[in-house]
């Protein structure tokens, strides 16, 4: 599609590629071409799988556009907010295919997917809000909130915790971990799997379970933008 992101379709599946730089910064371009990805996947009707690049998932938000100022730090803050929110409530599966590290926002985008594979390796998958001095937004505790097992919220988001894949598969990050090297092909058995259902079954069950939390998360989103204003 573009520089930023790369969309493949295939036999209904389509792997959407975040390719941002070393650490696939989730800049607001990202969040634009990301969208613009998911609605053609919407118009495909296909089961999506959202990858990173070798070693990397995302470590989360722009630096540079963070620094930017109040007006930018809402506009990037909405945009990832509301992307996580519109995967929770995408109509077709989303499989998160993790390659590797992913911080920050980028276990968010994480917790958001239907389905989520990591990679065994070194690899940290964690929040670090509170270690980087920062005050973890609404939207990203009520995520965690749904996705993680209680016993390890308090860890993951207060504690600011960093995990290994196979912890993060123990606590909710993340569903399964596999070798790098089977890491698609099991993420392509999974979609199969998924288009093997009644998707439309499927569609209005995910709505159904999900309607509170993203009653939630809509709220979520206006307060996070009213506390950076009062900033």
């Amino acid at each position: 599609m573009t520089d930023l992101v790369d969309y493949q379709l295939n036999d209904g599946v389509a792997v959407i590629t975040m390719q941002n730089g070393k650490v696939n910064a989730m800049s607001s371009a990202l969040f634009v071409e990301l969208n613009e990805a998911f609605d053609r996947a919407e118009t495909d009707k296909a089961v999506v799988i959202l990858a990173g690049q070798p070693g990397i998932f995302s470590a989360g938000y722009d630096l540079k556009e963070m620094m930017g100022g109040h007006d930018s730090i809402v506009s990037l803050l909405t945009a990832g907010s509301t992307f996580s929110r519109r995967l929770l409530a995408f109509p077709m599966p989303v499989i998160a295919a993790c390659t590797g590290n992913s911080i920050a926002n980028g276990v968010f985008v994480l917790m958001s997917c239907d389905y989520r594979i990591g990679v065994e390796g070194p690899f940290k998958i964690g929040l670090n809000e509170t270690q980087i001095g920062m005050i973890m937004h609404h939207v990203g505790i009520e995520i965690s909130r749904a996705r993680l097992l209680p016993s390890a919220f308090n860890r993951a988001v207060f504690n600011a915790e960093i995990f290994t894949p196979e912890d993060a598969a123990t606590i909710g990050m993340l569903d399964v971990v596999v070798p790098a090297e089977k890491l698609i092909e099991t993420a392509m058995a999974e979609a199969q799997r998924f288009k093997g259902l009644k998707l439309e079954c499927f569609t209005a069950t995910k709505l159904k379970a999900r309607k509170e939390l993203l009653a939630t998360l809509d709220a979520a989103i206006e307060q996070d933008a009213k506390d950076a204003g009062s900033r």
